[in-house]
């Protein structure tokens, strides 16, 4: 790659680190919100669905403006949001008269900043002059993984240090991290993916029957995902009683590390590997993981399953936008954009149909994590049926 462009590409990295920081800070104080603001299971799992739908809508609209407000100037503006809704959600619910109205507008400034990041990063690295595209695709998606952990291990550290009740202020020196690539983005090289003139238009990608495919796959591969990872935490610490500590590093930290680790070794051999076949046999070992998670008898068990989670989901999301881009090199923006959307589509609902469904058995977590089994198994079917018409 020109050393230019490396600036680019490591700021990308940070745009991820960023994007975990805002999806997944708040996980960790599930408990803290249930118990400090009076929260239902439900209005909980309606923060995840809401975030989720605002970054839903900024998917949407960037499909057809992001390329005339250009991708830096976009970038630069994630970032600004990002770092605002941090500071909000650690502000906000003590300014409003309902602290829920207040985390939701938090989540609003936050979700604006995280919908931008996702539909601007995975683009720009595409663009980038890169000899292996899916696995430089995996390895860049890998970093919101090692993100996500640094999330669970400084979060860990600074509860035993400050303790629980001084969460907001943990939020605050996040908010560093999205300030400071702010700057570092403003001064990066970038590359557009497919000139306006020359990408399908989103008539032309809603006529095709392949583009939907794809999007019922992102869609799968959202929620698969979060619907494990959003409540791994709660899970964790109410429905296996554990520890916070120990639910917190045996539970999402597990999760990340080992999605992290997928993706890290797809991002290093994956010029050597079939990349629908992985998809299909991670989507297998999803459905285990989830069996493992929900009826294994040992709590440590349990905890393996989640962890177990975290490794298979790894290539499903950077593995669907490849397969994406290689099948339709000239979706453009629109095409990562709708792709987004779809992932947040499954990234919201996910997590809410596990709180709905735990809510009707309860307050049984195990319940609504049984039925997020669906995910997984749709997707399996999806990617296979991809590889018989092929």
């Amino acid at each position: 790659m020109n050393p230019k462009y490396k600036r680019t590409l490591y700021a990308c990295y940070i745009g991820y680190i960023t994007q975990a920081v805002v999806n997944n800070i708040a996980l960790l104080l599930f408990v803290t919100f249930q118990n400090e603001f009076q929260l239902s299971l439900e209005q909980i799992g309606f923060l995840v669905t809401y975030n989720f739908s605002v970054q839903m809508a900024i998917d949407f609209i960037s499909a057809k403006y992001v390329d005339a407000w250009g991708y830096k100037a976009s970038a630069v503006a994630a970032h600004i949001f990002a770092a605002i809704g941090l500071v909000a959600l650690g502000t906000f619910p003590y300014l409003f008269p309902s602290p829920y109205i207040g985390l939701l507008a938090a989540f609003t400034l936050s979700g604006l900043g995280g919908g931008l990041i996702e539909v601007l990063i995975s683009p720009i690295v595409e663009a980038l002059p890169t000899d292996n595209k899916s696995s430089e695709m995996s390895l860049l998606h890998s970093f919101y993984c090692w993100g996500y952990v640094g999330v669970v291990l400084l979060a860990t550290l600074y509860f035993k240090i400050a303790g629980i009740e001084n969460w907001r202020y943990l939020l605050f020196l996040m908010a560093l991290i999205p300030v400071f690539n702010t700057f570092y983005f403003i001064k990066a090289p970038v590359r557009v993916l497919v000139k306006a003139e020359h990408s399908l238009s989103v008539r032309k990608l809603a006529s095709m029957k392949l583009f939907w495919l794809f999007f019922l796959l992102m869609i799968c591969s959202g929620a698969a995902e979060q619907a494990m990872n959003q409540w791994s935490s709660y899970f964790a610490e109410s429905g296996l009683q554990v520890s916070k500590t120990a639910g917190d590093l045996l539970g999402p930290c597990m999760f990340a590390v080992l999605m992290g680790i997928s993706r890290t070794f797809y991002g290093k051999y994956g010029d050597k590997i079939d990349l629908k076949l992985f998809i299909t046999g991670s989507s297998a070992l999803c459905v285990t993981s989830y069996l493992l998670a929900v009826f294994s008898p040992n709590p440590l068990l349990s905890l393996a399953g989640c962890g177990l989670c975290g490794l298979s989901v790894g290539i499903m999301w950077p593995g669907v936008f490849s397969l994406a881009a290689s099948h339709c090199p000239q979706g453009g923006t629109a095409m990562f954009a709708f792709l987004a959307l779809a992932g947040d589509i499954g990234c919201g609902s996910g997590p809410a149909v596990v709180g709905s469904i735990a809510d009707q058995f309860g307050g049984n977590i195990k319940a609504g994590l049984a039925a997020a089994i669906l995910f997984p198994a749709l997707l399996m079917i999806c990617v296979n049926f991809l590889r018989r018409k092929e």
